[in-house]
């Protein structure tokens, strides 16, 4: 289990503090939703968490077989819609990544990336279109 502390600064920006780590991460809402923009939103992090999972898997499963995975890049576009409530719509990933890799290896860490957690807890609702470019 890992605890993570959310504090209110006031102005609609919230410091969330990560417990084992103590490193944070600023949010502010959007410019769209009231805020200034200066930093992600709370929707903005949902997007970055996928992104950062997706990696992560894929580069657990690289891991595991010796494939070079570094200088890989995700690379997601939030969408938001307002009916019937605001919500996340989409979130677009586009996955980059660099090398040499056979089609078995990219087809074993395509799975990877659409089985990581973050994707595999988000609502039906929202479309997750992924894009992999093998560089």
């Amino acid at each position: 289990m890992v605890k993570m502390r959310i504090e209110y600064q006031g102005d609609l920006h919230c410091t969330a503090t990560h417990g084992p780590s103590r490193v944070q991460v600023a949010t502010d809402a959007p410019v769209d939703n009231q805020g200034r923009g200066e930093s992600f939103s709370p929707t903005d992090l949902v997007g970055a968490a996928l992104g950062a999972c997706m990696l992560t898997i894929m580069g657990i499963v690289a891991r595991r077989h010796s494939w070079e995975l570094g200088g890989a890049t995700a690379e997601v576009e939030k969408s938001m819609v307002s009916d019937p409530v605001r919500r996340i719509g989409a979130l677009t990933v586009v996955l980059r990544i660099p090398g040499q890799l056979d089609e078995r290896a990219r087809k074993t860490l395509e799975a990877a990336a659409l089985a990581c957690p973050v994707h595999k807890s988000l609502h039906p609702d929202i479309s997750i279109p992924v894009r992999f470019e093998w560089q």
